[in-house]
């Protein structure tokens, strides 16, 4: 079967879902309503469903979200400090003896959990990568010219080879075509010691240029390992 004995693949992973009361677009986000359950609580309900994750922890920087959150689950208070969401995992992260820790997005409620077990999945057979993460195919001209739509390309063996906003790789005979175009979904699952690492390092010219985190990973040599789905973006 897909899924090795509980008992061991529940060892050694955890999800983690980190959630800022001060969200930039939408303030309070992780407390929006979505039929009568906030929506922290929600992403918290999906990803307990996962089966590859021994615990499922809500990583706030305010008391409304712990509160929130801590009627249905395991809560970890985080700095107000910190400046991205896998800083906040990472000090979750750093108090932990896990080996491989998920970082799931906390405005996710649709979340498929097997999406997070196929993450782990990859950590465990594919020891060369110090991260995962999933991509999806680009359905649409209108999705590949998305700024918003993050693109990845990947080597032969699956691991990223390079993130951008813009429509990659170009289709030199159809500069209209995007079949093989791969969409990325931003959830993510690092090594202990990659994760503590990724977070201590000072961000990379192309991260700055194209404001995406995850360059300054393939900038530092750490492999990420993509999972792709034939699916679309989780909403």
């Amino acid at each position: 079967g897909f899924f090795v004995p509980a008992n061991e693949s529940r060892a050694g992973a955890i999800a983690v879902i980190p959630a800022r009361y001060a969200s930039t677009r939408l303030p309070a986000k992780a407390l929006a309503d979505i039929g009568g359950m906030p929506m922290v609580a929600r992403v918290l309900a999906r990803a307990r469903l996962a089966e590859r994750v021994g615990r499922v922890v809500v990583a706030p920087d305010d008391e409304r979200i712990r509160a929130a959150a801590a009627a249905i689950g395991e809560v970890v208070m985080t700095s107000a400090l910190h400046t991205s969401g896998s800083d906040r995992v990472a000090e979750v992260a750093a108090a932990s003896d896990c080996e491989i820790i998920v970082n799931v997005q906390g405005d996710l409620p649709l979340l498929d959990p097997r999406w997070i077990d196929l993450l782990v999945e990859r950590m465990t057979t594919d020891p060369a990568i110090g991260m995962s993460t999933v991509a999806v195919p680009v359905r649409s001209r209108e999705e590949l010219l998305d700024p918003n739509a993050v693109k990845v390309v990947c080597d032969s063996s699956g691991r990223a080879l390079y993130f951008s906003r813009a429509p990659i790789p170009y289709h030199r005979d159809d500069p209209d075509g995007f079949g093989g175009t791969l969409h990325h979904v931003g959830l993510y699952a690092y090594r202990r010691a990659t994760l503590l690492r990724f977070a201590a390092l000072p961000p990379t010219r192309l991260e700055q240029t194209e404001k995406l985190e995850q360059l300054r990973a393939l900038e530092n040599g750490i492999g990420i390992g993509v999972v792709v789905i034939d699916d679309r973006p989780p909403l």
